[in-house]
């Protein structure tokens, strides 16, 4: 199986929830992945947004999680 990333706050395609944007409290969303390639030693993850009106905006980044790491908590 391919890496996958997902969350449990919506599904692929569809809009985030206000309570995780500026129109809510702006919680981050809960994220899981599964299936990292096998010697992973680190994650590193970044939120943008490619249709932003004034063009790519990066929400935030977070890098040097552990390997075994496969899920960060919502908030």
């Amino acid at each position: 199986m391919a890496f996958a990333l997902t969350s449990l706050a919506f599904k692929e395609g569809d809009f985030i929830p206000k309570k995780h944007t500026c129109e809510g409290p702006d919680l981050s969303p809960p994220l899981r992945w599964t299936n990292a390639p096998k010697g992973t030693k680190s994650f590193a993850l970044i939120a943008d947004d490619p249709d932003a009106p004034v063009g790519t905006w990066v929400h935030w980044v977070i890098f040097n999680l552990p390997g075994e790491t496969t899920e960060l908590p919502e908030g």
